[in-house]
């Protein structure tokens, strides 16, 4: 379906089948607690005794169209003020429409082919709309059935489809191009990071258009796209050596350090982005003989890359030692959600390195910090066949969607006493009326980073909640799910299917007259609302001991010689520019500070995303 700028209002028809998303249940594995078999554990996804998100919102779906059964009530009231919503969004809403729609709009309006970038953005935002793109291919690829032979009709639809698919892969092609891999070698190994999963979604990308699409002309007819494998392969394997630099056993036994320049700090997103890329390594991977040169980022020396082959068990016992690593290095807070990270108290200190345990934590919680691990977390199961994987990573999305206070309905339980029109609903930790939010968000003064984060947190749980495999991917090397196991995660993603699409109808009122998704999905009226409003009236105070470095970036400095246990380890110069503040001048609350960019059509792509895959995993039958 090609896209389109106009609205659809599609048809409202009821004849549609009714799914009422599933009661809590519990099932058991069994099986040994090695590499080699699932082991004894419970396999409560949802169960009754820690499911808070309330009372379910049935859905009823009409072909492409979804609508949720109370959308009637959730147009007529803006959820997050209590006032009439203006806003002409209709329903029932097509997610594949919308997704072709959200993508066009990045690429045509952000994108430039000839230099091969998304100009405006930094380098890791930029690998990060890189993945996006190729994520939504791999949507778009599974959305239609099609081949490229047949009847004139069905030839002229698949041709029609395929040149659209061609389309944004070839500009995946011009990135590979475009990236400056040269400077992101230097850079920090959250970055480098970034670089590898979106070359490894790349080659997901690949192998699934090939094989879905191309398999009945035998293996004398390939896809033109498989030839670039080898390339991206490649370029994730330059830079997941190069981050391996990164793990180090010196200070707090273990770990991922983020920045070799900087005051050592082991963060949540170094260690889980560690964690997804070792894991997507083993399972992704195709294997690398190209020796080319590169820059180590420690010696700064030249020299020739090993070959690495596919699914090398080295590659698992990182992710595997990353995990556990990381579980057990008290990084979560109160809610059940990743703080930031430690530094190293008196490090430096007479040329020392102080404790060398991780003893000084950063409170701050973004987004992304909470979506990074799901997929690794996915993987892992899927390389080792242990539930409890499985386990940990439906406990921490249930406990984003509590912190977002979402209570079962997009709009307000008539039980509860409603606030006085303007009160927006009580901040839970990570958003709030049920939308996930970084505390930015409101504020309007995110930086490049933190307008990235969400669309990082939505990317991550739909690759967690794709569909468990009922056959080994690759026999011998991965694992395959029980029918149980496989219904269980499917129940439990179908669970989270009312938030999601909450989100997504947040994020698609943040829309402009361009089609450009602004960051703050919670703003009343999607942004043009808020200047009836306090700006104080949306603030969130940061937690107590909170620093928020990645939107203010002079924050990124080294402690002070004295540095002691009641001081800060982080230095604000006296004559730091503060955030941006305010709605002075400025009618919706999307158009303050950086505005509307690239990086906040890109969450809009991934949430949209997110809606479309969850819509479909209702009627898809299991194991299809």
């Amino acid at each position: 379906m090609a896209p389109t700028r106009r609205r659809l209002v599609l048809s409202t028809t009821r004849s549609a089948w009714l799914l009422l998303l599933v009661a809590p249940l519990s099932l058991l594995a069994t099986g040994a607690n090695d590499f080699s078999a699932e082991p004894e554990s419970s396999a409560s996804f949802l169960s009754p005794s820690n499911d808070q998100s309330g009372p379910q919102t049935p859905f009823v779906f009409s072909g492409d169209d979804v609508t949720p059964l109370d959308a009637h009530h959730d147009a007529q009231q803006d959820d997050s003020t209590g006032q009439d919503d203006a806003e002409h969004l209709e329903w029932p809403l097509n997610p594949l429409e919308q997704l072709h729609y959200a993508l066009e709009t990045m690429q045509s309006r952000y994108f430039e082919l000839w230099l091969g970038q998304w100009p405006t953005a930094i380098d890791w935002t930029a690998a990060v709309m890189a993945t996006l793109v190729s994520s939504t291919l791999h949507s778009l690829t599974r959305s239609m059935e099609y081949i490229i032979a047949g009847s004139e009709q069905r030839l002229k639809e698949g041709q029609r489809i395929e040149n659209e698919i061609s389309l944004y892969f070839s500009q995946v092609v011009a990135y590979y191009f475009g990236e400056d891999a040269f400077s992101l070698r230097m850079e920090a190994y959250d970055d480098m990071l970034w670089v590898v999963l979106g070359w490894l979604e790349a080659v997901k990308f690949v192998d699934m258009h090939a094989s879905r699409h191309y398999k009945s002309f035998g293996p004398e007819t390939k896809w033109y796209g498989r030839q670039f494998i080898d390339a991206f392969a490649h370029r994730a394997h330059i830079f997941y050596d190069l981050a391996s630099e990164g793990w180090d056993t010196e200070l707090c036994d273990g770990g991922m350090t983020w920045n070799p320049r900087l005051t050592p700090y082991k963060n949540a997103i170094t260690n889980q982005l560690w964690i997804s890329a070792s894991v997507g390594m083993y399972l992704y991977f195709t294997g690398d003989d190209n020796s080319s040169p590169f820059m180590t980022s420690s010696a700064h020396s030249t020299g020739d890359i090993p070959y690495a082959r596919p699914h090398d068990p080295k590659y698992l016992r990182a992710a595997v030692d990353g995990y556990s690593w990381l579980r057990s290095s008290n990084m979560t807070n109160a809610l059940g959600l990743y703080v930031d990270g430690f530094h190293i108290r008196n490090w430096g200190k007479n040329g020392t390195i102080g404790t060398g345990n991780c003893d000084k934590r950063n409170e701050m919680v973004y987004t992304y910090n909470q979506g990074v691990l799901l997929s690794g977390l996915r993987g892992l199961w899927e390389s080792t066949g242990n539930l409890s994987y499985l386990e940990d990573a439906h406990t921490l999305v249930r406990n984003v969607i509590n912190a977002t206070g979402w209570k079962g309905t997009p709009h307000h339980d008539p039980q509860e006493p409603r606030e006085p029109p303007g009160t927006p609903p009580k901040w839970s930790g990570l958003g709030r009326g049920g939308v996930l939010e970084d505390m930015c968000d409101s504020r309007g003064n995110c930086s490049q980073d933190g307008q990235t984060f969400k669309g990082i947190f939505f990317h991550h749980l739909t690759s967690l909640c794709t569909p468990l495999p009922l056959q080994p991917l690759v026999p011998g090397k991965t694992y395959a799910a029980s029918p149980a196991v496989a219904s269980l995660h499917r129940q439990s993603c179908k669970g989270y299917a009312p938030w999601v699409a909450h989100n997504a109808r947040r994020a698609l009122k943040t829309r402009d007259n361009e089609g450009r998704f602004g960051a703050w999905w919670g703003a009343p009226g999607g942004g043009a609302g808020t200047e009836q409003f306090a700006p104080e009236a949306f603030d969130v105070q940061l937690p107590a001991g909170a620093i928020d470095y990645r939107n203010n970036k002079t924050l990124l400095l080294l402690p002070d010689e004295g540095d002691s246990d009641d001081e800060s380890i982080w230095t604000l110069p006296p004559d730091a520019p503060q955030p941006e503040d305010g709605m002075a001048g400025v009618k919706d609350a999307n158009d303050r500070g950086r505005g509307r960019t690239v990086e906040t059509q890109g969450g809009g792509v991934s949430v949209v995303r997110a809606m479309w895959e969850f819509v479909d995993m209702y009627k898809r039958e299991p194991g299809s």
